[in-house]
């Protein structure tokens, strides 16, 4: 449970925060949880401040087989240690990272940055990179845990160090953390005899006579945590005794032997009777097939209303036979909880569900072909149908993001159909790209476009949108070339299969202008925009929202490309379009204002700048608010022109206006924050102020260099100035 306290601030202003804070969910303890004192890892000596630790499996599981191994409770262990750090107040942050891709890691990142008050404006990886520089500085303890991290490749840049913070990491496969000095290994292996015998009499207390037989159950079962854990749940939800429920074990592991299973651990033989138990618990209630749908989805935390949802009762409605409700799914999913098949984590606003990954193996290993495509579909109906319309943070849907990604590596092919693929897989890449998480949204695209070409071929709509979301995320992601290069592959296509006047080649058209000016490009990009504004004009009409857009867009390449006058005309235009189609305080309608004064700035027109910023900063201050960053923005274009015409008496005081809004709105290390600072500096040297332009630049410097990468051009060019000033 978060316990951060915010204070409600005005639109676009960070909240204050009150400390202690806690970022992302910590899995709740188990029912009869021990702490283990003969074999868990002495935690509380090895984890202080300044140190890692990471738990992983005491050995490695037998290939192609569940990794029943990992079953140890390592991220219980993890979590039993936060929690207690938590009540002692040993720590001013905790943040718990899902660990499982890269693209978990940054949005868990964000989250941990706006909790802590942190800057997490930008792209995610920026956001990401300045929030563990920020922990480096930071004099308040933290601990950050890394639950069941997959490939160190993921924490690449992204490793939080200080002499003040912990590193506890839990991982299933050793190799993730072999070699690294900074988080030392600490196997976690099975109960002793003593722990399980204590355990497993501590689950059962409402009938002693259950308990007949512990001793002889604890030997069978290896003291393996989750064998006894599942055993322990099913005997507690029956009339049997450790006696009886040895007996069945018994008898199931011989049946599997006598079928050729060739895995007959514990745990392979208790999950197989817990699936029976539960549908005993909820009969008619679908137990199987909620499972099979649960085994395709990210089991380390995801929304309870999946299974809720109307998709997944009409999935287990036509898998029984039967009508059910959301009410009777939910009842199916306590009994599956009841016997140790999953968790709810009810302690949140809404129910969350986590399977075990080794469970979710062992499911799809056993589940009929058939069965998991249809949970594949129902799965991918149910994400779609309770993804929310508006995102309006990394972290918002990092969750179904994490589920969406699972589900596809599961499903396989069989999430295209008839020729297309499933929705979900466009809205899962919409959410990356939205969320800004532009390295992992690049690798999802191409890894898209590849099965769509594979599958469906090459000219197909779905392939061609996928190489075209590519060439976006290729180019927010600043790999001008490679963008351009699919963009031209887009619209050969689609003017190919669709024709060169239909709307979708007319959109990549204008794709293809924008990744020219995005690579520096702009006389390439010059003929295309003018084209394709051209072609919506006549498609949509000159007063079309597509027609406007482009026509910006062909200014945009006429200013980088010098020529101003022909940018300062097309502007004009479209803003008076704007003005009349859209309203003058409609967004489009100050964005392109904003732009119209960049080109009368750099035509050298600046008192018809000056006019039209003085129009966009009192227009945004009445629509958005003076703190909203826009306004603050505009404030400071304003600024900047003040200073170019020599009305220096204004300038300065829309200066440190707008520096003192960045700071406020995006933390004093942003690097917008600083380049403000900067200006604020030169505007001080400019009037003769010596001493505060050094003192402001000296202070920006050492920001700089605290919060931004080593060589960053924002630095060196700071560091310049202050040399200048100092030798003058």
């Amino acid at each position: 449970m978060d316990s951060r306290v915010r204070a409600t601030g005005p639109v676009g202003q960070a909240p204050a925060v009150v400390w202690p804070v806690r970022s992302g969910a910590v899995p709740p303890l188990a029912d009869g949880f021990s702490a283990r004192p003969e074999t868990a890892p002495a935690l509380g000596s090895g984890l202080v401040p300044g140190a890692g630790v990471a738990l992983v499996a005491g050995q490695n599981a037998p290939a192609g087989s569940p990794d029943w191994a990992g079953t140890c409770g390592k991220t219980q262990l993890a979590a039993f240690f936060t929690e207690s750090l938590w009540r002692s107040r040993g720590i001013d942050l905790l943040v718990w990272v899902p660990a499982t891709s890269r693209a978990s890691v940054l949005s868990a990142y964000a989250e941990a940055a706006a909790a802590s008050g942190s800057d997490h404006v930008g792209d995610a990886e920026s956001v990401a990179t300045r929030f563990v520089g920020w922990l480096g500085q930071t004099s308040r303890p933290w601990l950050v845990v890394l639950d069941d991290l997959a490939d160190p490749a993921d924490m690449e840049g992204l490793w939080p160090e200080s002499s003040v913070g912990r590193v506890l990491v839990t991982t299933a496969n050793p190799a993730a953390v072999s070699g690294d000095h900074r988080v030392p290994a600490l196997p976690v292996r099975a109960f002793s005899t003593r722990e399980a015998l204590s355990y497993l009499m501590g689950r059962l207390t409402a009938d002693p006579d259950q308990r007949i037989g512990a001793i002889d159950l604890v030997a069978d079962l290896g003291c393996e945590p989750f064998a006894l854990a599942q055993a322990s749940a099913v005997i507690a939800s029956s009339g049997l005794s450790c006696r009886d429920y040895r007996d069945y074990f018994a008898q199931r592991r011989g049946q599997l032997a006598e079928v050729g299973v060739g895995d007959r651990s514990a745990v392979a033989v208790t999950w197989t009777l817990s699936v029976e138990q539960a549908e005993r618990l909820a009969p008619g209630g679908g137990a199987q097939h909620l499972l099979a749908m649960a085994a395709l989805l990210d089991g380390h935390e995801f929304p309870g209303e999946v299974l809720t949802s109307s998709a997944c009762c009409q999935y287990v409605s036509n898998g029984i036979g039967g009508a059910v409700d959301a009410r009777r799914v939910w009842a199916t999913v306590l009994s599956l909880e009841r016997v140790g098949l999953l968790n709810v984590d009810a302690t949140g606003p809404a129910p969350s569900v986590r399977v075990n990954s080794a469970v979710q193996a062992a499911v799809r290993l056993a589940a009929p072909q058939v069965m998991l495509d249809r949970a594949a579909h129902a799965a991918a109906d149910a994400l779609l149908e309770i993804w929310p319309a508006e995102e309006p943070h990394a972290w918002t849907a990092a969750a179904l993001r994490s589920c969406a990604f699972t589900l596809q590596k599961y499903a396989g092919d069989a999430l295209w159909t008839s020729g297309t693929g499933h929705p979900i897989l466009l809205r899962a890449g919409q959410s990356m790209d939205g969320a800004r998480l532009t390295g992992p949204a690049v690798e999802y695209w191409r890894d898209l476009a590849a099965a769509s070409d594979r599958i469906v071929g090459p000219g197909s709509p779905d392939t061609l949108m996928a190489g075209n979301r590519l060439a976006g995320a290729l180019r927010a992601a600043g790999l001008a070339k490679e963008a351009i290069a699919w963009a031209q592959w887009v619209l050969a296509g689609r003017g190919r299969v669709l024709g060169p006047e239909h709307p979708s080649t007319i959109a990549a058209r204008v794709d293809l202008g924008r990744a020219y000016v995005a690579a520096g490009q702009s006389d390439a990009a010059l003929p295309i925009l003018e084209q394709a504004a051209g072609d919506w004009e006549r498609a949509r009409g000159a007063d079309s929202p597509e027609a406007l857009e482009a026509r910006d867009d062909f200014a945009a390449a006429c200013l980088a490309a010098g020529r101003t006058a022909d940018a300062t005309r097309l502007y004009r235009r479209t803003l008076g379009d704007r003005e009349r189609v859209q309203g003058p305080h409609a967004p489009d309608t100050m964005k392109t204002r904003q732009r119209l004064a960049d080109a009368y700035l750099a035509e050298g027109k600046t008192k018809d700048a000056i006019g039209q910023l003085k129009r966009l900063v009192n227009d945004r201050e009445r629509v958005l608010g003076p703190d909203h960053l826009d306004t603050i923005v505009a404030r400071g274009s304003l600024a900047a022109a003040y200073h170019k015409l020599g009305r220096m008496a204004s300038a300065l005081q829309l200066y440190e206006q707008a520096c003192t809004g960045y700071e406020r709105v995006l933390g004093a290390d942003h690097p917008e924050t600083l380049a403000r600072r900067g200006d604020l500096a030169h505007a001080y040297y400019t009037v003769g102020r010596l001493s505060d332009a050094t003192t402001t630049l000296r202070d920006t410097v050492e920001r700089c260099e605290r919060a931004l990468p080593a060589g960053d051009p924002l630095t060196q060019t700071l560091r310049e100035s202050l040399a200048n000033i100092a030798g003058a």
